[in-house]
This record gives structure tokens, sequence and C-alpha cells, in this order.
């Protein structure tokens, strides 16, 4: 749905809503320590070039400028990440967070500390199927695919490979449990079997026991729904070590760089994906991440991006940079009709708004809300054949 407005009306509501050159504080909520902290430099730096692109544009609310607050959620560390978003949003005034990045985090700081002061939050990476019926009061969003949807595709895939028989195992917390049985289910629906599904738990140093269990379990292939820098990494070596698994099927959170670069030679039969997508909306991030030094195909920094044009295009388009007003025009910016904005094109956006001309925000992802503030997504199909990792498709 796209809400048309006059620009007689566009510029009343500027002029009401906006003070003239204020300062936009945006959260970056990040795991920068942690499980995921190779996969955070890259999705800040990716939300931090939105920021600048708006600001050097002078069209954000009569000229505001866009600073970024960093903050270390740990991702996995739920009560840290409580008191760290709390510190940014209470002393630091944030008027929006891209974040968090880990589900469990997500979860635990949008119910204490977003929806009670009123923040808009939007998650490039927490994919939990329990963020979508979550009470957030409108507050929450995300431009990255639930894992209901990925545990499908993951299922699909290794299917279509010959894989009837797997054991998986799952980091000990939301997001791995959710990706498992969503995995499990729709494995066993289309006649596979699970041999085993367990979890393991981050930030051990041995995992030979939990190895051995997934060993004597058996399977044509081991689904691994962890984290590359954490007990996802220690499962795999041990697994490779003791030549419990060859093949190894691999989620979002295990696909990045430093798994090729600790594990490539070794993967060769093994196989993944991560939300993704192709297209002009891509291939011009891509561009742009490689103006900027960063690698734009590093796992969810389209999304990061992505997060981040959202909550300031919506607060143009509400003319406001108040939670509680802009939170509604979130849906209206990501959804056509209107013009298509891709990125490097958030002036153009911004230009259009203030107009009072509709937008449809494409972006890095293929950006298109669905229900409470979901994205449709793709996945990209990844290979490792040769010691590197390869798209070979999309879903």
């Amino acid at each position: 749905m796209k809400k048309f407005l006059l620009a007689s009306v566009a510029g009343a509501t500027l002029a009401a809503g906006a003070a003239s050159g204020e300062e936009v504080k945006l959260g970056i909520a990040f795991g920068f320590t942690g499980p995921l902290e190779s996969m955070s430099p890259d999705m800040a730096t990716s939300a931090e070039m939105a920021m600048t692109e708006v600001t050097d544009s002078g069209l954000l609310l009569d000229g505001s400028t866009v600073t970024p607050v960093r903050v270390d959620t740990t991702c996995a560390d739920a009560a840290a990440a409580v008191t760290a978003v709390e510190r940014i949003v209470t002393a630091d005034q944030v008027q929006g967070i891209v974040g968090g990045m880990c589900s469990g985090e997500t979860i635990a700081t949008l119910e204490r500390v977003g929806v009670p002061n009123g923040i808009v939050m939007i998650s490039p990476s927490a994919t939990s199927p329990a963020l979508t019926d979550i009470e957030d009061n409108g507050l929450f969003f995300r431009t990255s695919p639930s894992d209901a949807r990925q545990g499908e595709v993951m299922a699909e895939l290794t299917l279509e490979r010959g894989i009837d028989t797997v054991a998986v195992s799952y980091t000990n917390n939301d997001y791995g449990k959710g990706l498992a049985d969503s995995f499990a289910a729709a494995f066993t629906a289309q006649g596979g079997t699970v041999t085993m599904n367990a979890a393991h738990d981050d930030g051990k140093g041995d995992y030979s026991a939990e190895v051995a269990a997934l060993a004597s379990a058996g399977g044509d292939a081991l689904v691994l729904v962890g984290y590359v820098d954490q007990g996802g990494a220690g499962i795999l070596r041990g697994s490779l070590d003791s030549g419990a698994f060859s093949t190894f099927v691999f989620p979002d959170g295990m696909i990045s760089q430093t798994l090729v670069e600790n594990f490539g030679p070794d993967l060769e039969t093994s196989f993944g994906q991560s939300p993704s997508s192709e297209g002009e909306g891509r291939d011009r991030f891509n561009e742009l991440a490689e103006a900027a030094g960063f690698d734009g195909g590093s796992q969810f920094a389209g999304e990061s991006y992505d997060a981040t044009a959202l909550i300031l295009l919506a607060m143009a388009s509400a003319g406001s940079s108040d939670p509680s007003v802009y939170k509604d025009h979130v849906v209206e910016v990501a959804n056509g009709p209107g013009e298509p904005i891709l990125p490097g094109e958030l002036a153009k956006g911004l230009e259009l708004l203030v107009n009072g001309e509709a937008i449809d925000y494409v972006g890095a992802t293929g950006v298109e809300l669905i229900g409470p503030g979901e994205t449709a997504g793709t996945f990209r199909v990844l290979e490792f054949t040769g010691g590197t990792m390869n798209t070979i498709g999309y879903r």
C-alpha cells in the first residue's frame, strides 16, 4: 500500500514535524564481538554508507545530518545487549536503530528497550520465526527473510542433491532452534529422514562429545545451523578431523569468507544458502561498496544498507524524525506503486518524497515488505568447490 501525498500537504507536514538542520542519530546495534563478529564490520560500514549518502544530499528534513552511533550487542548475551541498546536510547537519544543482529538479542532489546521507548528497529539479519508475531507496536521490521522460509529452501536444496538422511546440529538459541525445526519439518514432510536434531552450546573448547553423538546417529550429511566464529566452527572442525561427516549443509550463520579461509579445501561437496538477491540493485550496491572499500557481497551487508535507507526515507515521508510518526511510513516507502529507488539513489528518493511523490524502495536486496514488517526475500545458493565460495543460483 502506497500513500500519495499532495505537495502542499507534504510541505505542511515537513514544517510541523522537523526542526531545520537537526542532527538525526541512528544506532547501529551489531555483534562487534561474539559469534558473528567477522560479519559486523562490513554490515556497519554499509549502514554508515547509506547515512553518509543521505547527509550529503542535504534533502533530509530541511538539511538534517545523520550521525551513526555504534554499539556492541555481542550477539550472544541478551542482557549485555539490552544494557548497551538502552544506553544509546537514553543517553545518546537515537531516533532509530539498525539492528539487532542475532535473533535472541534482538527479541530481548525489542521487548525491553525498543517497545517501551517507542524506538523503530529494523534488523538486517535477525531471522528467527519468533519475530514474525512478536508484540512490537508496529516498531520492528527486517530486511532479511524469516527462517521459516530459509528452512524450506534448505530442505529443497538438500533433497535435490540426493541426500535423504541428515543429522542436524544447531546453536542453542532462538535462531538455531527456529531454523533447525523449520528445516526438519520441511525435510521430513518431503520424505527425508532426520537422524538427530541436537543443540550445541557456543564458547566450548571441545566438541568431541557432540560430534560423536552426531556420528553415531549418522546421515549422508550434517546440517550445521551454527555460527562461523563460534560453535559452528567447532562442530565442523571436529567432524572433519574425526571423519564423521564430509558433506555439510550451511545456512546464513555459517556463510562467510571466514568459513572459506578456515575450511575451504575440505568443503568440496558442501553447499548452502543465504539471503541475497541479484539484479541491477545488487550490482549498483556492489559498485558502491567497492568504491567505499568493503565487500558488498559479504553476508547481510546489502540488508544493512537497506535497513538504514528505509528508516531515513520513512522519516522523509513522514516529515519527522519521531519514531512514533515515521514508523507508519516504513511500509509505504518500501512497497510500490511509486518510483523505484536503487542504491546510490537515496537523494532522488528524498527529493520525490519532499515533492509529495511516492517511491518504491528496491534497494540492494529487492525490498518488498509483507505481513507485519517481514521481507519476502530471496536466497543465493552456494557451493564450495575448488576451495572457494561460488554462487550457483537464486531461490
